[in-house]
């Protein structure tokens, strides 16, 4: 090391667990209380809104880093694809549909506010592995006739995501059971691939891909 060069030095132990107390206080007032202000998310931290600009330049940028980290655990409990190698289209999409149901029923608003602007690029950027799943099961169905044809495999799969989040939106507002909102998100995200509610009401709503290839086998 030449005497120009300085060392890197480690961020303070306070202003670490400071910004973490902050993102752990947004996730909490803001599932609460989806327009929480930025005074109140910093008193319930125990901060003031002076030392909140010391790690995050807006409010804005507190949010995404809550809703990015929390789009981050949701793909991390997701369905890999060699879970999901062995089953039909339509197992594949109840099983994300699931899964994904699963990891967000019990933070509503957070996730309404996360597929929102101004943080739905930086959330649809996280799950890009995610939509990949869904094209390609989409790609599968289409392929072998289960799934409608007249639209591509990735519009197909983006109107898929759209009718999940309308789910979101009215398991929310309505305040939705958690079983009735997998029912849902499955007859849902299949009906809009083209196959009938009935049909689609066969794919038992499961919280696990296991028991759906169970019941596919």
């Amino acid at each position: 090391m030449t005497g120009s060069e300085t060392p890197l030095r480690a961020p303070r132990r306070d202003a670490t667990e400071n910004r973490a107390a902050l993102i752990e206080a947004a996730k909490t007032a803001l599932q609460r209380d989806p327009d929480a202000s930025l005074e109140t998310i910093a008193a319930d931290a125990g901060l003031s809104r002076r030392a909140v600009y010391g790690h995050f330049p807006s409010r804005d940028d507190l949010v995404r880093a809550v809703v990015t980290a929390g789009a981050a655990r949701i793909l991390a409990a997701m369905p890999t694809t060699t879970d999901l190698g062995e089953l039909p289209p339509a197992a594949r999409i109840a099983a994300i549909a699931v899964t994904l149901w699963s990891e967000v029923s019990h933070v509503r608003s957070m996730a309404r506010i996360a597929v929102r602007d101004p943080f739905g690029a930086s959330v649809a950027e996280v799950f890009a592995p995610l939509r990949t799943q869904v094209r390609e099961a989409c790609a599968l169905g289409i392929a072998d006739g289960s799934m409608r044809s007249d639209v591509d495999a990735a519009t197909l799969g983006r109107l898929v995501e759209g009718a999940c989040i309308a789910v979101l939106d009215e398991a929310t507002r309505s305040g939705t059971s958690d079983e009735d909102g997998r029912r849902m998100v499955v007859v849902s995200a299949l009906g809009m691939a083209g196959i009938d509610w009935r049909t689609a009401m066969l794919t038992e709503p499961v919280s696990s891909v296991s028991s759906v290839s169970e019941e596919s086998a």
